[in-house]
């Protein structure tokens, strides 16, 4: 079956222990629902080499395209070139054009180093991806993308790589009702089982300070079959039940 959509792993101790708290995870979701990528999973991992090859080995299975974030530089702890390469199966290898690159900043003051020159491993048959704004490209191999895990740089780099991707936009909509679930769960059940291409998704709010209580979406690849979903959800609700529409 040919694999669609994205997967990713979060790579940290630092994410598992609370020391930090993950932002690449909840915006690498935010933004592949913006170009229309699916996301099947983001499965957070320590930095340990097997545990990495595992959730990458299953992101593979699922998905086309794996972002991988963290565990990219020149410490102990950044293990993650290594780990993809054993899931793929490859040997770990040093890039040229990112050893030109290193050497390219070098001065008296900051001479390179062999734990610096580190961050030119890659696995064998990556490729770099060139930013504009930035001197340490984006690292990719078969559709894998190694993403930092410092928020600012994971940003710049995920936006070179989405701007290389394609992707379909989800058309959706939203209605906000002053009835519980139980009050509406018969309506969506019936449009639900009816139109199994669309999702339809019921959010309870339990905050009395808001104006509803319960938020309804509707989203599907088209427009046409979000509108003949809400139409038949709003003529299956009473008069009264919906607080707006968005």
């Amino acid at each position: 079956m040919e694999r669609t959509g994205a997967a990713a792993v979060i790579i940290g101790n630092e994410v598992l222990t609370a020391k930090v708290q993950d932002l690449n995870g909840p915006h690498l979701i935010k933004r592949l629902r913006e170009v229309g990528i699916p996301l099947h999973s983001v499965e957070t991992v320590l930095d340990d080499v097997d545990a990495i090859v595992d959730a990458v080995a299953r992101a593979r299975r699922k998905a086309r395209y794996v972002f991988t974030s963290g565990g990219i530089g020149p410490t102990h702890d950044d293990v993650t070139v290594r780990a993809v390469a054993l899931a793929m199966g490859r040997k770990v290898v040093r890039l040229q054009e990112m050893l030109d690159l290193i050497m390219s900043r070098a001065t008296e003051e900051r001479p390179v180093t062999a734990e610096g020159l580190r961050l030119a491993d890659a696995p064998e048959g990556a490729v770099l991806l060139p930013q504009a704004d930035m001197w340490f490209p984006v690292l990719t191999v078969e559709d894998i993308f190694l993403l930092p895990g410092v928020p600012q740089l994971f940003r710049m780099q995920l936006e070179t790589v989405l701007a290389r991707l394609s992707g379909s936009p989800v058309a959706v909509s939203c209605l906000y009702l002053r009835l519980g679930e139980s009050d509406i769960a018969a309506v969506l059940d019936r449009v639900a089982l009816d139109m199994p291409h669309v999702a339809i998704g019921s959010y309870p709010e339990f905050d009395t300070d808001k104006d509803y209580r319960v938020k309804v979406t509707v989203e599907s690849a088209q427009r046409g079959p979000v509108d003949d979903a809400l139409s038949r959800i709003l003529t299956g609700l009473p008069e009264g039940a919906v607080v707006r529409r968005e």
